[in-house]
């Protein structure tokens, strides 16, 4: 027993998956070397760009020493011999453009949700995806199979306000999202750039990091600036003038030689009330109003 695991130690990948051909002709759970053609990529991909030159070197590193790590593919539906990508589209490509007929691939089953949230998982736990990508990628999740933060949360391992800050930045201006794409900016900087409403100032911020290399504190100490002085301005245009509606209510009741109250709300809106103790009173004040109206 001890001479046969050490034999099937020292075997190579290869030799272990022509054993699993052998034993296994098209069964899930299996590595089997697959025809390359048979394979057609993931349609629900989030990345949509991928690096020439580091694809170049992995195709250098295909044709010296193969394929190390095997993909994973699904079986189509309602087909015997073709596949869809689940994970490893850069090692895909690099063995197509290295000439390899076939490549080491490991069958999983999977459905249409599956397909789009492993690739998602996979390309996050990777940590080389755009935050835009992964923005998407929710969003595609939640709206194509109608599910709620909490309920992609539990999906994925992602915690619900992780999920929800990546979604916010589908808000941002075009510019911005694909400057984060690009990275030109950081998360941090868009994460403080949406706490600003107007998408001329979240622009022009983006600008001014880019033209004086901002940090992410400076940037949210100016935002933190911008929103209390706006508020402080917006306080101070809404807020009720008591003193000169103190004096027009003492003018107004000098004038109908009765009480008046007015009554106002934040808005500006409100109402006068003028108060009478007696019909006469009542024929009082319609007199004065007459005589305005002259």
């Amino acid at each position: 027993m001890a001479n046969k695991k050490n034999k099937a130690l020292g075997k190579g990948l290869g030799a272990l998956i022509e054993e699993a051909n052998k034993i296994e002709d098209d069964t899930v759970g299996f590595i089997k070397e697959i025809s390359i053609e048979q394979i057609s990529f993931n349609p629900y991909q989030p990345r949509t760009d991928i690096n020439e030159d580091t694809l170049n070197e992995l195709t250098s590193s295909i044709k010296e020493l193969g394929i190390i790590q095997p993909i994973t593919i699904s079986k189509k539906d309602d087909s015997d011999n073709e596949y869809v990508l689940i994970s490893g589209e850069r090692r895909l490509r690099a063995a197509r453009k290295a000439g390899l007929k076939t490549i080491p691939a490991y069958i999983k089953a999977a459905d249409k949700q599956d397909l789009m949230e492993m690739a998602l998982v996979e390309n996050i736990q990777r940590e080389d995806l755009d935050p835009i990508a992964i923005a998407l990628g929710y969003q595609r999740l939640i709206k194509e199979f109608n599910l709620k933060q909490e309920e992609l949360s539990n999906r994925i391992g992602k915690s619900r306000s992780s999920i929800a800050n990546f979604l916010r930045l589908l808000k941002l201006p075009a510019q911005i999202q694909l400057g984060l794409k690009q990275k030109k900016i950081t998360m941090g900087h868009a994460r403080a750039i949406i706490n600003i409403e107007d998408p001329e100032t979240q622009l022009m911020l983006y600008k001014q990091i880019l033209q004086y290399g901002f940090s992410v504190r400076k940037i949210e100490e100016i935002v933190r600036e911008y929103i209390n002085n706006k508020t402080s301005i917006n306080k101070k245009n809404t807020a009720p003038k008591t003193n000169n509606y103190e004096k027009l209510q003492q003018e107004l009741s000098q004038f109908f030689h009765t009480k008046i109250k007015l009554n106002r709300n934040n808005k500006g809106k409100g109402k006068i009330v003028i108060n009478f103790n007696s019909d006469e009173e009542l024929q009082q004040i319609i007199e004065l109003f007459d005589k305005l109206k002259s």
